[in-house]
């Protein structure tokens, strides 16, 4: 039988491993004891030592562990809480904790490691650029540029041209008349630099003076279908000219001053040219060729000459647009230059 000093031992012992979890944990054990004279009260007291022995390592091994009222997230804070600053922390800590300063740079992949965006010495993206500037193409390059001003030349040197290239070069930007303020461009000629036929208008006309080409409207379209419908010809078969290079305004006649100044260049191309028949188109080239005043409608499917050239006056094409029963006469004046050059035979 135990005596009442035993269980005060095996009180002081209880109460011991109670202290000391508290202690280690900071958790309160509720005791199961009330007092002293409770736990001598008891049953387990009137056992023997070797009876209260296993009940009292269990009853240790509990009061060892958490509580059940108590989860286990419960205590992990409480022993975070209480983990000392100087405490090594796990690498998941440490991989939270970690800080970057502020000003440091980031790369697109750096932000991630945790290291700044450095490139090695030796990397060439890290040198500086030391070659020449890249180079941008010259604005004369750019597309759709306008020619360089082409320089007239003195009118003598005409007499020395042979082709039409020649002819040009003389010509240049002219200046040489008033017409030149008002022009887009000028219209020197377009067909076969050998042709056998030669059509020469009076001017370019608004449609010309934009494309800068002769010949291109509506008077232009209607030439084009007496070439190759009539005749049977390509228009590049041919070639055809003004009297003057630059539009009148609003369609005038050009004035004698006007001609003077262009006409030498007209003589240059017939010459570069040699057509075998020149066909004159309208009263004012014919008139201005021939240097005769008598009216178109009397001068019209006669031949003459120009130069030892044959030269057949006929109506304008914009004469026939306005008058379309005059384009029986026409026909009638173009079939004479089919026969004279040998055209249509055999066909």
């Amino acid at each position: 039988m135990s005596t009442p000093i035993d269980d005060l031992d095996d009180i002081v012992r209880q109460l011991r491993t109670e202290l000391d979890w508290a202690l280690r944990t900071g958790i309160e054990v509720p005791s199961r004891r009330s007092a002293p004279v409770a736990a001598a009260a008891t049953p387990e007291a009137e056992a023997s030592p070797a009876q209260r022995a296993p009940a009292t390592e269990a009853r240790a091994r509990a009061d060892e562990r958490p509580s059940a009222s108590e989860s286990p997230e419960r205590a992990d804070a409480q022993r975070s809480r209480e983990r000392p600053t100087n405490e090594p922390r796990g690498r998941a800590d440490e991989q939270r904790g970690r800080e970057r300063p502020t000003n440091e740079p980031r790369g697109r992949g750096d932000a991630q490691r945790g290291r700044p965006n450095e490139r090695p010495a030796n990397d060439p993206r890290s040198r500086p650029f030391d070659g020449p500037p890249p180079q941008r193409r010259p604005v004369d390059e750019a597309p759709n540029r306008q020619p360089a001003p082409r320089q007239p030349a003195p009118l003598a040197l005409l007499a020395e041209t042979k082709t039409l290239g020649d002819v040009r070069d003389v010509l240049g930007d002219c200046t040489r008349c008033k017409l030149h303020s008002g022009r887009r461009q000028i219209v020197f000629g377009v067909g076969d630099p050998n042709a056998a036929i030669m059509f020469v208008g009076e001017g370019p006309g608004a449609d010309e003076d934009r494309v800068g080409e002769p010949f291109v409207g509506k008077a232009g379209q209607l030439l084009t279908k007496i070439i190759e419908s009539g005749m049977q010809l390509r228009r590049d078969e041919v070639y055809i000219a003004n009297i003057v290079k630059c539009r009148p305004p609003r369609n005038r006649d050009p004035e004698p001053d006007e001609v003077e100044a262009c006409e030498p260049f007209l003589k240059a191309q017939i010459r570069a040219v040699q057509p075998q028949v020149i066909i004159a188109l309208g009263r004012y080239a014919a008139q201005t060729l021939l240097r005769d005043s008598t009216p178109i409608t009397r001068m019209r499917g006669r031949w003459r000459e120009y130069e030892g050239i044959p030269l057949m006056p006929t109506y304008h094409p914009a004469y026939l647009l306005r008058n379309p029963a005059e384009k029986r006469p026409v026909w009638e004046d173009i079939k004479l230059v089919m026969k004279k050059l040998g055209i249509g035979e055999g066909r």
